[in-house]
C-alpha cells in the first residue's frame, strides 16, 4: 500500500494521457485504413489534432462510460495517488452495463409504443376498406413496429401463410408483447369470422391503459429516485465541504491507514445502500 501511495501524481496523469493518445492513434489508423481501402476523400484541411479531438468526443458520446477515466485521473492528481485511477478503470464496465440497461429500457418502451400505434393503424385501415393483409402491410411500414420481423410477417400475410405464428415470433422481442394480442385477434377473426377492427380497438385500449399505468407509477416514484440520487451525492458533498474547510479529506483517505479503511468500508456501505434503495424503488414501479 505504501508503494502505491508513494507513486507520484504525474504517473497517474501520464497513464491517462498515454491511454487517450493510444485510443486516438488506433482510431486514426482505422480511419486511414478505411480511406485507403474505400478511396474515401480526405479531410477538409482542419488541424489533425482538431479532427482527432472531434472523433474522440464523438466516440465518447456513444460510450459515456469512458468518461469515468478523466474524472478518476483528476481525482488522482488532486489526491496524489493512483487509487482513484484504478477505481475509475474498474468502474468503466459497471457504468457501461448500467448505461446499456437504461438504453435497452428506452428501446423496450419505444417498441411498445410502436405496437400500440400499429394496432390503431391497422384498425383504421380496415375501416377505410383495405383488406387485412394490405392494412397490416401499410401499418407496419408506417409505424416500424415489426422491426426485423417485418419481412416474415408481411410475407405470411401476402402469400397466405401463418400470420398469427409470425406475429407470435415477433412478440418474443422485449417490449413487443402486444403483438401476441394482435396475433390472437387475427386468429379469432380468421377462424371465427369476428371483426378484426373491433378486436384491435380493444387491444389498443388495453395496451395503452397498461402504458399509462406504468407512466403514472414512474411519476409517483420520481421523488424516491431523487432521494436515491441525493444519497449518492452526499459523500461527494462531504468531501467538498472538508476540502473547503482545509481538512484535506482526499489526502487522509488515500494516504493514511485509517483513511484507507474508512474509504473501503464507506465505499462498500455506499454501494450496498444505493443497490438496496434502487431495488426498493424498482419494486414500487412494477404494476
Amino acid at each position: 500500500m505504501t508503494v502505491l501511495g508513494g507513486l507520484p501524481a504525474q504517473g497517474a496523469a501520464a497513464l491517462c494521457a498515454v491511454m487517450a493518445l493510444w485510443w486516438t492513434a488506433q482510431r486514426e489508423r482505422a480511419v486511414r485504413r478505411a480511406r485507403a481501402v474505400l478511396a474515401l476523400p480526405g479531410s477538409s484541411g482542419a488541424a489533425p489534432w482538431t479532427e482527432a479531438a472531434g472523433r474522440w468526443w464523438t466516440a465518447v458520446r456513444g460510450r459515456r462510460e469512458w468518461l469515468c477515466l478523466p474524472v478518476a485521473g483528476a481525482l488522482a492528481l488532486l489526491g496524489s495517488s493512483p487509487l482513484p485511477l484504478l477505481a475509475g478503470a474498474a468502474a468503466v464496465p459497471l457504468v457501461g452495463r448500467r448505461l446499456r440497461a437504461a438504453r435497452a429500457g428506452r428501446e423496450r418502451e419505444a417498441r411498445a409504443d410502436r405496437v400500440v400505434a400499429l394496432c390503431g393503424a391497422v384498425a383504421g385501415e380496415l375501416r377505410a376498406g383495405r383488406q387485412p393483409a394490405q392494412a397490416l402491410a401499410f401499418a407496419a411500414r408506417t409505424t416500424g413496429a415489426l422491426d426485423g420481423e417485418e419481412a416474415a410477417v408481411l410475407a405470411a400475410a401476402r402469400f397466405g401463410g401463418d400470420v398469427p405464428e409470425a406475429l407470435r415470433r415477433a412478440a418474443r422481442r422485449d417490449g413487443a408483447d402486444g403483438l401476441a394480442g394482435l396475433a390472437a385477434c387475427w386468429q379469432v377473426a380468421v377462424d371465427g369470422g369476428a371483426g378484426l377492427a373491433a378486436g384491435l380497438d380493444r387491444l389498443e385500449a388495453a395496451v395503452r391503459a397498461q402504458r399509462d399505468q406504468r407512466e403514472r407509477l414512474r411519476a409517483q416514484m420520481a421523488g424516491a429516485w431523487a432521494t436515491v440520487a441525493v444519497l449518492a451525492v452526499l459523500p461527494v458533498a462531504g468531501l467538498g465541504l472538508g476540502a473547503a474547510l482545509g481538512a484535506r479529506p482526499l489526502w487522509v483517505l488515500l494516504h493514511t491507514p485509517a483513511g484507507l479503511g474508512c474509504l473501503l468500508v464507506g465505499g462498500v456501505l455506499e454501494a450496498l445502500g444505493l443497490w438496496w434503495a434502487a431495488r426498493i424503488v424498482r419494486a414500487g414501479e412494477r404494476p
